[in-house]
C-alpha cells in the first residue's frame, strides 16, 4: 500500500524534489486517485467472491453430506458460509477450513470408539460361548481363532498401548486356554494307563472313567484338540516320560525281555483297548549287533503310532520329539558304549553294530520318527566315531591303570621287595644307575605300552594314546608330591626315591621322542611332543634333592650348635657337649650316606655329600679358630674331637671317592687328594687336627712354605690360633710379625 501511495506522489510531482511539502491541490488531487483505485480493488474482490461461490459452497456440501447427521452439518456449514455472504473477506475461508477438519477428527474418533466397543462386546460374547461349550474340540476352535485377535493383535510386540479391556479380555483367554490345557491332557492320561509295576501300558480310545467326576472325551478328540491350542507337547508330556520310564527302560537296559501287543476288545471304536507288555524272556538273546534290540524299540514306537497317536504324523513327531533324545540316550549307554571293542584288532567287527544301527534310524526316517535330514542321527554318528570312543575308552583306561598304580604302591617299604634288581634301572642319557620305585616303573611300562599302540593306530586314535600317555606321566607329578608332603618335607629314603623317580622320567620323556614319533602316523609326527615334559620332570627332582640337603644341613648346624663353641673342652660338662656334637654330625652324615648311596646314581650322590660337608667342616673349623685362648689339655681334646669325626666318617669318605677297584679302598695319601679337592673345607679340618699337636716353628714354618694357605688358613686366623694356644713371649711375639709381615 507504501508503494502505490508513493507512485501516485511521483506521478504527480514528477519535477519536483520529493523532500518538498505537497500543496492543497497536489492533496486533492491524490484524494481521487487514491478513492478511484480503492472503487477498482473492491469491484476485483467482489467479482472473483461472486465466481467462485458456487464450486466452493458445492464441495463443502459434499464434505457435510458424508456425516452422520447431514442435517447438522448443513447446518454448520450454513453458519460457516454465512461470513461469506455478509463480508467478503478472504481470511475468514482458512478459519473455516480449521473447524471443517476439527468436525471431521472428532467424527473419526467416534466411529472408531464404537467399533473399538463393539469387537469388545463380540470378542467377549466369543469368549463366553467357548467357556459354555461342552464340546472341548469347539472350545479349542473358538480359543484358536480368538487368540491372533487378542494376543498382541497388531504384531508389535507391546501391549502397553492397548486398552485396558483388551487385557482383561486376553486374561479370560489365556485362562480358557490353561483350562482346556489342564483337561485335556489328564483326559489322554486316562485314556493311555501304565500299570504300576511298570512294563505295561494299556491305551483305551475313551477314557474309562474320569477322576474328576465329568465325561471326558476320546483320546483322538483330546489330542485334536491340544494340537489346535498349540499344546500338543504339553498334553503327551507325561505320557511320553512314563513310556521312557516302565516300558523303553527296561527293553532296553534288559538283556532277556520281549515286546507283546495285543487288542482285547475291539466291539467299536470308543471301546477299543491296546495293551503292549515288556515280558522276561527265558531265551538269553544278547545284543551282538544290535538288531534284536532295536526291533523291540521298533515295536514299541510303532505300537504309539498306532494306537496313541493314530498314524499321525503331526502327532508322531510330538511324541518323538519328547522321548527321541532320551531313548538315544539309553542306546548309547546301555549298549552303544558297551559294544566299542577294547582291543583295535575287533574295530572291523563293528561294522555290523554300524550297519544295524544305520538301519535302525532309516526305520525310524520312514516312519516319521525322527527328522529326514538326519539332524537326528545321533546313534549313527555315534558308531561313525567308534574310532574315537575306542580311542577315549582306551585313554581313560590307561589314566585309570596310571592313578591305581600310583595311589597303591607302598613307598614307605620301597626295598622291603625280593625283586629289587628290577628296580635298578639305567639312565637314559648317563652311564649310570638309580633305583627307582615299582610305580615309575610301572608307570613307563605304560606309557610306552600306549605309545606302541599310537604307532599301529590312525591319526584319531594315535592322538588320544598320544594324550594318555602325557596325561599319565603328569597324574605322577600331580599325585605323588602330594600324596608324600610328610617325607618330602622330612630327610627320609622316600624322597631319595621320589627324586630318582622324576629324574628317571625326565630322561626317558627326552628319549620318547627319538624312540617313536618316526613310526607315528604322519599326521602326528610333527604335532605330538614330549620334550616340553622333561625339564619340568628334571625340575621336580632337583626341588625335592635341594629340600633333602636343605633338611640335612639344617639338622647338622642344629647339632654343630650343641657343641657350644667347642670352648673349654677341658672342663667335662663342655667336653661330653662338644663330644654329643660331634657324634650327632658323624650320625646325621652316616644316616644320608647310607640313604642315598643305595639309591641315588653315583654322580648325584656324590655332588650332594660334597654339598653337605663342605657346610660342616668349614662351621667346626671357623668355630675351633675363633676359640681365643686353649690350654694344653684342651688342645688334646680338640685334636681327639677332630680324630673322632674323620676316623668315625671313614666309609663315608671312602664311598665319595673315585676307585676302579670296589674291593680295596682304604684312605691314603691319593683317596685324602680327591677329597681335598672336591670338598676343601675337609682338608681344612684336617690340617687343623695336625696344628693342634705342632710347635709354634713348626707352625711358622708351615706358613712359610704356603702349606697353610693352601688348605685355606688366612693370616689372621693363623694369628689368633697361635695366641690362644701359645704363652706370650719373644718367640711368638716374633713368629707373629714375620707372619703379619708375610701375608699370602
Amino acid at each position: 500500500m507504501a508503494d502505490d501511495v508513493r507512485e501516485l506522489l511521483l506521478s504527480i510531482t514528477a519535477d519536483a524534489d520529493p523532500s518538498t511539502p505537497l500543496s492543497a491541490p497536489d492533496l486533492h488531487l491524490l484524494i481521487d486517485r487514491l478513492r478511484l483505485r480503492s472503487d477498482r480493488l473492491h469491484a476485483s474482490a467482489l467479482s472473483f467472491a461472486s465466481s467462485n461461490r458456487e464450486p466452493l459452497a458445492s464441495a463443502l456440501l459434499r464434505a457435510a453430506g458424508s456425516a452422520a447427521s447431514p442435517a447438522s452439518l448443513e447446518a454448520a456449514l450454513e453458519s460457516a458460509l454465512s461470513p461469506l455472504s455478509s463480508s467478503l473477506d478472504l481470511s475468514d475461508l482458512r478459519s473455516l477450513s480449521d473447524r471443517l477438519l476439527a468436525a471431521r477428527r472428532k467424527l473419526r474418533e467416534r466411529q472408531e470408539h464404537l467399533a473399538a466397543a463393539s469387537s469388545v462386546a463380540s470378542l467377549s460374547a466369543r469368549l463366553r460361548a467357548a467357556r459354555a461349550s461342552a464340546n472341548p474340540l469347539d472350545a479349542a476352535i473358538a480359543a484358536a481363532e480368538l487368540k491372533p485377535l487378542l494376543v498382541d493383535p497388531q504384531g508389535s510386540g507391546s501391549e502397553g498401548d492397548e486398552p485396558v479391556v483388551f487385557g482383561l479380555l486376553r486374561g479370560e483367554w489365556e485362562q480358557l486356554v490353561d483350562e482346556l490345557q489342564v483337561g485335556l491332557a489328564k483326559n489322554v492320561e486316562e485314556c493311555v494307563e501304565f500299570a504300576p509295576e511298570g512294563g505295561k501300558v494299556v491305551v483305551s480310545a475313551g477314557p474309562r472313567g474320569s477322576s474328576s467326576g465329568t465325561r471326558g472325551v476320546e483320546l483322538r478328540v483330546a489330542l485334536q484338540a491340544l494340537e489346535i491350542i498349540d499344546s500338543l507337547d504339553y498334553g503327551m508330556a507325561k505320557v511320553a516320560d512314563l513310556m521312557i520310564k516302565q516300558i523303553l527302560i527296561p527293553a532296553i537296559s534288559n538283556i532277556s525281555v520281549t515286546v507283546s501287543v495285543s487288542v482285547l476288545e475291539k466291539s467299536g471304536s470308543t471301546s477299543s483297548v491296546s495293551v503292549l507288555i515288556i515280558a522276561p524272556s527265558e531265551e538269553l538273546q544278547g545284543y551282538k549287533d544290535g538288531s534284536e534290540l532295536y526291533s523291540r524299540i521298533i515295536e514299541v514306537i510303532k505300537f504309539v503310532r498306532k494306537f496313541i497317536c493314530m498314524e499321525n504324523i503331526t502327532w508322531m513327531q510330538s511324541f518323538a520329539k519328547l522321548t527321541w533324545s532320551r531313548i538315544s540316550d539309553l542306546l548309547i549307554t546301555h549298549f552303544l558304549s558297551k559294544a566299542v571293542p577294547n582291543e583295535a584288532s575287533k574295530l572291523i567287527e563293528f561294522q555290523d553294530v554300524v550297519r544295524s544301527t544305520s538301519e535302525f534310524e532309516n526305520t525310524l526316517r520312514s516312519m516319521m520318527f525322527i527328522s529326514p535330514d538326519r539332524k537326528d542321527g545321533k546313534l549313527t554318528h555315534f558308531v561313525n566315531d567308534v574310532e574315537i570312543h575306542f580311542a577315549v575308552r582306551k585313554r581313560n583306561e590307561i589314566l585309570v591303570k596310571a592313578r591305581d598304580i600310583l595311589v597303591q604302591y607302598d613307598y614307605e617299604n620301597p626295598l622291603a621287595s625280593d625283586d629289587q634288581g628290577d628296580s635298578v634301572v639305567d639312565l637314559l642319557f648317563q652311564p649310570e644307575k638309580c633305583f627307582i620305585s615299582k610305580s615309575a616303573l610301572q608307570l613307563m611300562k605304560l606309557v610306552h605300552g600306549a605309545l606302541k599302540d599310537a604307532c599301529l593306530s590312525s591319526t584319531r586314535v594315535a592322538k588320544e594314546f598320544c594324550y594318555a600317555a602325557r596325561d599319565a606321566l603328569l597324574l605322577y607329578k600331580a599325585i605323588v608330591p602330594v600324596q608324600l608332603e610328610k617325607q618330602l618335607n622330612s630327610v627320609s629314603q622316600v624322597a631319595a626315591i621320589i627324586h630318582n623317580d622324576f629324574y628317571h622320567l625326565s630322561q626317558e620323556i627326552l628319549g620318547l621322542a627319538f624312540e617313536y614319533r618316526a613310526d607315528f602316523p604322519s599326521g602326528l609326527q610333527k604335532l605330538v611332543v614330549f620334550v616340553d615334559l622333561a625339564p619340568i620332570f628334571s625340575q621336580m627332582a632337583d626341588g625335592v634333592l635341594r629340600r633333602q640337603i636343605q633338611l640335612t644341613t639344617a639338622n647338622l648346624s642344629e647339632a654343630i650348635d650343641g657343641a657350644d663353641g667347642f670352648q673349654n673342652t677341658h672342663q667335662s660338662q663342655h667336653y661330653e657337649s662338644a663330644r654329643f656334637s660331634i657324634e650327632q654330625v658323624v650320625f646325621i652324615l652316616e644316616k644320608i650316606h647310607i640313604m642315598w648311596e643305595l639309591i641315588l646314581p653315583r654322580s648325584i650322590y656324590r655332588r650332594s655329600m660334597f654339598h653337605v660337608l663342605g657346610p660342616v667342616f668349614s662351621r667346626i673349623t671357623k668355630n675351633m679358630l675363633l676359640i681365643d685362648d686353649m690350654a694344653a689339655e684342651e688342645t688334646l681334646q680338640l685334636q681327639g674331637l677332630t680324630h673322632l669325626a674323620l676316623e668315625n666318617l671313614s666309609s663315608l669318605f671312602l664311598s665319595l671317592v673315585e676307585n676302579d677297584d670296589d674291593d680295596d679302598k682304604f684312605l691314603d695319601h691319593h683317596t685324602w687328594v680327591q677329597l681335598d679337592e672336591s670338598v676343601p673345607s675337609l682338608k681344612k679340618f684336617r690340617k687343623l687336627a695336625e696344628l693342634l699337636d705342632m710347635s709354634l716353628k713348626s707352625i711358622t714354618a708351615a706358613w712359610e712354605s704356603g702349606e697353610l694357605v693352601n688348605c685355606g688358613f688366612t693370616s689372621s686366623e693363623v694369628r689368633n690360633f697361635i695366641k690362644a694356644i701359645f704363652a706370650d713371649s719373644p718367640l711368638r711375639k716374633e713368629c707373629l710379625g714375620w707372619i703379619a709381615m708375610n701375608p699370602a
